[in-house]
């Protein structure tokens, strides 16, 4: 099992099962909601059990974000499919999951290179989104 939460308490997750290895998206709406770019993980919607109030901004036609009504840390990316995404930072302790890769690099900001040596993909990668380990 592994536990989350945001920055001031109010909002905890429980996961219980796998988390997918963690993805960093470069897209423009990750970089307008974090400041820079997201690092998420996921886990399937039935092993997520959340406290406390999340607030969803429908950011796009098929997603949202969740995040603290009170602090406002950024917590979830919900779209279509069987998992929700997890922002990695929100997690606690140790979690034993790596990135293992980048998606939308080419709306990545001009302010920073990507030197990790991980793929990349120009826009979504269903094959790094949805690998489970």
């Amino acid at each position: 099992m592994k536990t989350g939460g945001c920055l001031c308490g109010e909002v905890t997750y429980t996961v219980e099962g796998p988390l997918r290895p963690v993805v960093c998206c470069h897209c423009q709406q990750c970089r307008k909601s974090s400041g820079h770019y997201v690092a998420a993980t996921s886990a399937g919607r039935d092993c997520i059990e959340i406290t406390g109030e999340v607030k969803w901004f429908q950011s796009s036609s098929n997603a949202r974000r969740g995040f603290c009504p009170n602090c406002g840390s950024n917590l979830f990316w919900d779209g279509s499919g069987e998992n929700l995404s997890i922002f990695a930072g929100t997690l606690d302790g140790p979690t034993g999951v790596q990135t293992i890769g980048h998606i939308f690099v080419a709306d990545k900001g001009v302010y920073y290179e990507i030197t990790d040596g991980l793929p990349q993909a120009a826009q979504d990668d269903p094959k790094l989104t949805t690998v489970v380990k």
